[in-house]
């Protein structure tokens, strides 16, 4: 059975789905035990004598993360947001948190993104990398120089065209934070196969449109609209009462309403 060998803004989300469904027949249970006893190991080793925490998003890779973390003794962890996450999938934070969870906000707000308009439902890679930058490594170094961690441990895979380091799984940037990718190497069956085997829950984002090509990006964060008058309909679709309030401060989102309601 064919698998899904290409970077995830390639997979289309019916890849996903239908690969997700067929799993249990592509990746065996001990095939995966391989792998993750091999990752548990090079966690224990590469975090020992160190403090260490991992960053959790919700999303499918950071929920394997967590639970492989979880059994190799590491629980504290850190989810970084801002004000412009969807209802649905905070509610689905509120009551799948893992323990030892910590959670911070970076600020951003509809009044943020209209003051930053380029920011809204990015159009090329490099401004979608910012998000990155802006909320998530923002959010990771605070909680690492907050909590004096010796390492941030990360859900990024070469799967998915992440950098996890020159030659390695583990590297530390300029602000000397140190981040360690130990998925670094799995492909992505065999992260639907934990998902699948250990009966993992992913958030209601996974069951929209275009789920896991976006992951758990915030509906202004996602790339893969082409144009804005879709990207608005796509967002109407999961949340009404965000296009509305956004009404208020983007006249495209003003004029969806007009024409379409």
């Amino acid at each position: 059975m064919a698998g899904i060998n290409k970077k995830k803004q390639k997979i289309k989300n019916e890849e996903w789905i239908k690969m997700l469904q067929k799993i249990g027949q592509v990746i065996s249970r001990e095939e995966l035990d391989r792998i993750v006893f091999s990752t548990i190991k090079d966690i224990k080793k590469k975090t020992m004598d160190k403090k260490a925490a991992y960053a959790w998003s919700g999303g499918k890779d950071s929920v394997v993360l967590g639970k492989i973390c979880h059994i190799a003794g590491i629980t504290d962890c850190v989810l970084v947001i801002c004000n412009l996450e969807y209802r649905a999938f905070m509610e689905w934070i509120r009551i799948h948190k893992p323990q030892g969870l910590s959670v911070i906000n970076t600020g951003q707000d509809m009044e943020w993104l209209s003051a930053n308009p380029h920011m809204l439902f990015p159009q090329d890679s490099r401004t979608a990398a910012r998000w990155f930058n802006i909320v998530q490594h923002r959010g990771q170094a605070l909680y690492y120089k907050n909590e004096h961690l010796d390492m941030i441990i990360l859900g990024r895979r070469l799967a998915d065209g992440n950098y996890v380091g020159n030659g390695s799984n583990i590297y530390t940037d300029r602000h000397g934070v140190t981040r360690y990718s130990p998925l670094s190497g799995w492909t992505n069956e065999q992260v639907l196969a934990f998902i699948y085997y250990y009966g993992l829950e992913l958030p209601p984002i996974y069951k929209w449109k275009n789920g896991y090509l976006c992951g758990t990006h915030p509906w202004p964060a996602r790339q893969w609209t082409g144009n804005i008058k879709n990207a608005w309909s796509e967002v109407y679709s999961i949340d009404s009462s965000i296009v509305h309030y956004a009404a208020r401060y983007f006249k495209s989102a003003e004029t969806f309403l007009q024409k379409h309601f």
